[in-house]
């Protein structure tokens, strides 16, 4: 069911909103009426807000009527047949690896329902139709591919992986490359992880997710550059690693309450 090469809407519609975190591509497609027919490049995971009806064949020869259920979780492996029409569509969300790892799963499902991916979809939903400087995209998409293969998940608690002296390093790598764009991917191959292992092992070793702990990071450097240095706001939101002055002020309003430039004044 994962669809959506749009053709032809018979409605105005909004576009398609996207953004790419590290290895994924999110995409939420508006309800409008679509027709595709393909071969998936790439394996893909859906998830259907509206409740939509249609005809597809999904790795089949055989085009058959389709409902799917709101709130539904689905899955759509490399290689797989596609057709898929529907005269209203629905809002959907799509999820995809862009950094060449195939996401895991072999079958075709759709109509799954699930309770934490439900959520996960939600969150993810807002944040791209207000973005906010906590959003943890690599986090939830990371969460919500375990949601779709439920094997991935570990039956027991992680127990000892993020050491101390593991933490120092990370630290160090984390300061030394602050001003660049620092992955989930390269943190976990610096001690040896899986992504999704080493979110998992991350938060429960400091209560915190990958992406908020950087936030923080890039935050106490911009402080500190703000008190002992007359640089222009525009070079500390660079050194620090913000995407932009303004990113950088947004972080401040949102996690202390104030803005760089009303906290160097003070």
């Amino acid at each position: 069911m994962s669809h959506h090469n749009r053709l032809k809407p018979q409605r105005p519609t909004e576009s398609v909103r996207r953004i790419e975190a590290g290895p994924w591509a999110v995409e939420l497609l508006p309800a409008a009426a679509y027709s595709t027919h393909y071969v998936a490049a790439q394996s893909a995971i859906g998830f259907a807000f509206d409740s939509q009806r249609g005809l597809h064949a999904i790795g089949s020869d055989r085009v058959q009527p389709f409902a799917a259920r709101p709130n539904s979780l689905a899955f759509v492996p490399a290689g797989c047949d596609v057709l898929s029409e529907s005269p209203e569509g629905g809002e959907y969300l799509r999820l995809m690896r862009i950094d060449g790892t195939p996401l895991v799963g072999d079958r075709a499902f759709n109509n799954r329902i699930d309770r934490q991916a439900i959520n996960l979809a939600q969150t993810m939903r807002g944040a791209l139709l207000q973005a906010r400087v906590d959003d943890d995209w690599e986090a939830w998409a990371h969460a919500l591919a375990e949601r779709a293969n439920r094997s991935e998940i570990p039956a027991a608690p992680l127990q000892g992986s993020i050491t101390n002296r593991r933490m120092r390093l990370l630290d160090e790598f984390i300061d030394a490359g602050l001003e660049s764009t620092l992955t989930v991917k390269a943190m976990a191959d610096l001690l040896g992880l899986s992504e999704g292992y080493f979110m998992r092992a991350f938060k429960q070793a400091t209560g915190k997710s990958p992406h908020s702990y950087l936030v923080d990071r890039r935050l106490a450097r911009a402080r500190a550059m703000l008190l002992d240095s007359t640089a222009r706001l525009s070079e500390i939101a660079n050194s620090c690693g913000f995407s932009s002055q303004a990113h950088m002020t947004s972080a401040f309003r949102q996690r202390l309450g104030t803005s760089p430039a009303e906290l160097r004044r003070t």
